[in-house]
């Protein structure tokens, strides 16, 4: 592959701020107790196998749903089931969960084996070790990995793409997993090279991080149809249809999935964790979590458990500097703002960043000037002011017009704006009902 640095058109160069980039990942003190959602993915909850009194061991399976949209969930800690009930989560709702109060023993469950090398596996078998370890994607999307790695017969694949692009400010987990396991990241690229058939594979990696670049292509150097494709600095790099875009020059048509044009992107922590999957048999039962902001006193990359609380994994940060005045699971441009700090990690966890108030402190929103920056930088060739106008008019047929469905939530629009005006947000609830609507009349 040549030099050049891939990229798209659009897109915003907020300051990166990833103070982290140079701290190795440490393991998170071990938790007391663990609140282990029943749903950390897109697709049906799982329902309990387990009762309270029960003694569970670390990768035992926990929860499950017989639903082909669903993964299973597993516990991160040996112990006893202490409580089944409902817990806020990071995405703000409340979900059915399983608290576990540890031992502090960590016995690991006996189901936990290494399943061998990738080439004695079949493309069967790797669907099957993928969907028991309880694998959803981990760059927050949290998509269910075997049913993406499980495309219609009518839409061939051949390009498999590593995201490994960690655009959003302040996240350098998966640049850190780069760095640090990049064994682990190439037994899971050949395990979905051969669960989808394709001889091409490409690891995208912005230039800022040429650490991780040259890590890669010393890991990749005798693999074959594997490259590393170094990209440009920009956000939204690591959206995966600005991906794919970046690098094969295909475009994913509207309303499109990736699979439309013969690719399927994943995270670089998920390919990491499929890797342990196979090498260890370990299932997904904790990640790298980037712990950043003004109000953190000792900013880390941790590897936690899942089901630790926020506030126990800033504590291992030193806790709060100062009053924070905001809390976002996930990086500051598509991240959610958390109301507590008594939520747990969840497999889409890739950050916990705590802002003091005044950075919290959102601007006054003026009038728009016409000045037409959203539509220059949008990424997907919307015209923001347009369609955040008619969602505040609730005219979501016009919205609809203007093809609000298509917008990726990047939240560049808002950034840009020197009117500060609420685009993003409220594109939101346009795109929201818009898709409540079309799933109505079907």
């Amino acid at each position: 592959m040549s030099t050049k640095l891939f990229t798209f058109k659009g897109g915003v160069h907020p300051p990166t701020n990833k103070h982290t980039q140079n701290v190795p990942i440490e393991n998170a003190v071990d938790p007391k107790i663990v609140v282990i959602p029943m749903s950390q993915h897109i697709g049906a909850p799982c329902d309990p196998l387990v009762a309270v009194g029960d003694t569970v061991k670390v990768g035992q399976k926990i929860g499950e749903s017989k639903a082909f949209m669903s993964v299973p969930v597993h516990s991160s800690v040996s112990g006893t089931v202490k409580k089944i009930e409902p817990h806020y989560v990071p995405g703000g709702a409340k979900v059915n969960c399983i608290v576990i109060e540890s031992d502090g023993n960590f016995e690991v469950h006996e189901s936990v084996q290494p399943k061998g090398n990738v080439e004695d596996l079949t493309k069967e078998q790797i669907l099957a070790i993928i969907k028991e370890a309880g694998m959803a994607g981990m760059g927050g999307a949290t998509f269910p990995t075997h049913v993406k790695l499980s495309p219609p017969p009518d839409k061939p694949i051949d390009v498999l793409l590593v995201n490994g692009a960690e655009c959003e400010p302040y996240l350098t987990a998966d640049h850190r997993t780069m760095l640090e396991q990049p064994e682990l990241i190439l037994i899971g690229i050949k395990a979905i090279m051969k669960a989808l058939g394709v001889s091409k594979a490409y690891i995208g990696i912005e230039k800022n991080k040429p650490d991780a670049i040259e890590v890669m292509k010393e890991a990749v150097a005798n693999a074959e149809g594997i490259e590393v494709a170094p990209l440009e600095v920009k956000y939204p790099q690591g959206d995966e249809k600005r991906l794919i875009q970046a690098i094969t020059g295909r475009v994913v048509p509207s309303g499109g999935l990736p699979m439309e044009v013969g690719c399927v992107v994943d995270n670089a922590g998920t390919v990491a964790t499929i890797g342990n999957a196979i090498k260890t048999g370990m299932p997904l039962i904790q990640r790298v979590v980037t712990v950043a902001g003004s109000a953190v006193n000792n900013p880390k990359n941790l590897y936690v458990r899942i089901g630790t609380s926020f506030k126990d994994v800033i504590e291992q940060c030193g806790g709060y500097k100062e009053e924070p005045g905001k809390i976002i699971n996930g990086g500051p441009m598509m991240g959610i703002a958390q109301f507590s700090d008594e939520v747990p990690v969840i497999k889409g966890t890739s950050g916990i960043l705590v802002f003091n108030k005044k950075e919290a402190n959102l601007p006054e929103s003026q009038n728009c000037i016409m000045c037409g920056r959203c539509s220059d930088i949008c990424p997907v060739y919307l015209q923001p002011y347009r369609i955040s106008r008619y969602s505040i008019l609730r005219d979501f047929d016009s919205a609809d017009e203007f093809h609000a469905a298509d917008c990726i939530e990047c939240g560049g629009c808002s950034y840009i704006c020197p009117a500060k005006r609420p685009l993003k947000e409220t594109i939101s609830v346009a795109k929201k009902e818009i898709l409540a609507r079309r799933k109505k009349v079907k």
